[in-house]
């Protein structure tokens, strides 16, 4: 299936508490994030950066759409490998570094899935098919650092 995506979000800064941005710590740096037909999501800067720690920032949400993404384009490698999988849970971590400007990037993100299939004998497949994850996962194809994966599969106890 060929064709071009668009999506969109609106974000709406919520956090002038009277006087707008009239100072660096004027203002709070909450956010909510919309797209149609969905729950909002409640969004600030990370708490270094004066933010609620009680809300998604922008980089637990890039982490989460790599970690996702990853996810989803395993289920369907899986499928087409023979490989049922039961469960999957990922414990993904990346690190972003301050560039001494005001500005910084992510430097890498690590994925760590657990992976539990029905058979013994899909334990081969199942590893083989996170490389073709990697490889579909639009978001990773996406942004400029490396994403590593630290897989490991299991087998249902029966």
């Amino acid at each position: 299936m060929w064709g071009e995506h668009a999506y969109a979000v609106t974000a709406t800064w919520t956090g002038n508490r009277g006087t707008g941005t009239s100072g660096y710590r004027d203002y709070d740096r909450s956010v909510t994030l919309e797209s149609n037909g969905k729950p909002a999501v409640l969004a600030s800067a990370d708490k270094p950066f004066r933010g609620d720690p009680t809300r998604w920032n922008p980089e637990d949400m890039l982490l989460a759409a790599l970690s996702e993404c990853h996810l989803l384009s395993y289920l369907h490698a899986a499928v087409q490998s023979g490989v049922v999988v039961t469960a999957y849970e990922d414990r993904a971590t990346g690190v972003m570094v301050e560039d001494g400007r005001g500005g910084g990037h992510f430097r890498d993100v690590t994925l760590r899935p657990v992976v539990t299939v029905a058979d013994a004998s899909m334990l081969d497949a199942a590893q083989a098919a996170h490389a073709q994850a990697n490889e579909w996962c639009f978001i990773a194809n996406s942004v400029n650092f490396p994403v590593r994966h630290e897989a490991t599969v299991i087998v249902a106890d029966r």
